[in-house]
């Protein structure tokens, strides 16, 4: 299969889809691979490294576009390159549909089979392409919260652990999944007050027993989140809902109850947030205040530490990227129902409930549409 890799162009976004060593792994097992001029820049892989490694540079990112089968990335296609998606091609990378009514219209339209990392399960129901970048994100909202928490970037002027005779800092985080949990972790472990809400006993049982109980952990209703958030320092949002839009916890009202010059770091901003006041920022310009709360939003977190996140990213993708160029896209979906949970959009359907849901349109079944398009093409040697 021809497997194409083009440089990212979100903003202040420097991961790439594929390292050398995945190109030389997929070459070796007799793919072609193409690789646009300075992808691989953020993490320090040159032109020459994937060359090395048996691939073609491509000089635009047009040529990848025009002729790849399958498309490896990280962040959602821009509008550009939604523009250069066609039918018959297959899209694997972070969709984050449910808060981009646009970008699914778009996908939908190119007829474009489009594959999304954060809805692609396993046998224990985990979300293990999602896992490596909420397990960064998490422990990166730490410190980027604990940045903007300084009275010179416009926060509280607290520190995290405090100082002898000083209260420590109270950090709130809303969710133990994966990025809540690493989030709680990296706090307590820089002196901070924690405590962690969710729904889930279970949840907050295993998150209990990682930390040795140096977290407190709170089952999450309207009232324990009201209380919490409006005492906190530094509120990390990191709910989820697979594929659907992140639940609202902090609405306006609530804001306003919180002491001026806290901090929010909405790590679910990229299914909307889990603030009411929360929007998609970017490296470049991450955060903005409202009611005297420092939001910090940007919606591709691991992308400022491109190296870890990349080579963590595609420890987890390389198998399921060996699977789908190894037989055709839709034989490698019909026969791994986890790879097919990944399914977003296929014949110009959504495919996913979760993110049809959110979208307020209808689902279809991922194996019906299978079927569906695969009855549209022509038969072979028929006439027209």
């Amino acid at each position: 299969m021809l497997i194409g890799v083009p440089r990212e162009i979100k903003t202040e976004e420097y991961r790439v889809g594929l390292t050398p060593e995945s190109v030389a792994t997929l070459v070796s097992q007799g793919h072609q691979v193409r690789v646009e001029t300075g992808a691989g820049a953020g993490i320090g892989a040159t032109d020459s490294d994937y060359a090395a490694a048996g691939a073609r540079v491509a000089g635009t990112a047009a040529e990848i576009w025009a002729s790849a089968e399958l498309v490896v990335k990280v962040k959602e296609p821009q509008q550009v390159e939604r523009q250069q998606l066609r039918s018959g091609q297959t899209l694997f990378t972070y969709l984050h549909l449910a808060g981009d009514a646009e970008q699914a219209r778009e996908l939908m339209a190119s007829g474009a089979t489009c594959i999304a990392y954060e809805t692609v399960t396993d046998a224990q129901g985990r979300l293990p392409l999602l896992a490596p970048m909420s397990e960064i994100a998490g422990r990166m909202s730490i410190h980027v919260g604990a940045h903007w928490l300084e009275s010179t970037q416009g926060g509280r002027g607290v520190l995290l652990a405090g100082a002898t005779g000083v209260e420590r800092a109270k950090v709130v985080v809303l969710g133990a999944g994966v990025s809540g949990s690493n989030a709680a972790t990296v706090a307590a472990a820089m002196g901070a007050e924690v405590s962690v809400l969710d729904r889930s006993a279970a949840a907050l049982a295993r998150l209990d027993a990682l930390t040795g109980g140096a977290v407190r952990m709170v089952p999450a209703d309207p009232d324990a989140i009201a209380q919490h958030v409006a005492q906190a320092d530094l509120v990390i949002g990191a709910v989820l809902v697979p594929g659907d839009a992140a639940p609202r916890l902090i609405d306006r009202a609530l804001l306003a109850r919180m002491q001026k010059g806290a901090v929010i770091v909405d790590i679910a901003i990229d299914q909307g947030g889990c603030c009411e006041t929360s929007r998609p920022t970017t490296h470049r310009a991450p955060t903005f205040v409202v009611d005297g709360i420092v939001h910090y939003c940007v919606a591709n977190m691991p992308g400022a530490v491109p190296r870890t996140s990349t080579y963590a990213l595609n420890h987890a993708t390389l198998p399921l990227v060996r699977a789908l160029a190894g037989q055709s896209v839709v034989q490698a979906l019909r026969s791994d129902p986890f790879l097919r949970a990944g399914l977003n959009v296929h014949g110009g359907r959504i495919t996913h409930a979760a993110v049809a849901h959110a979208l307020q349109t209808e689902a279809i079944d991922p194996l019906r549409a299978l079927d569906a398009a695969a009855a549209a093409q022509p038969t072979p040697g028929a006439s027209a």
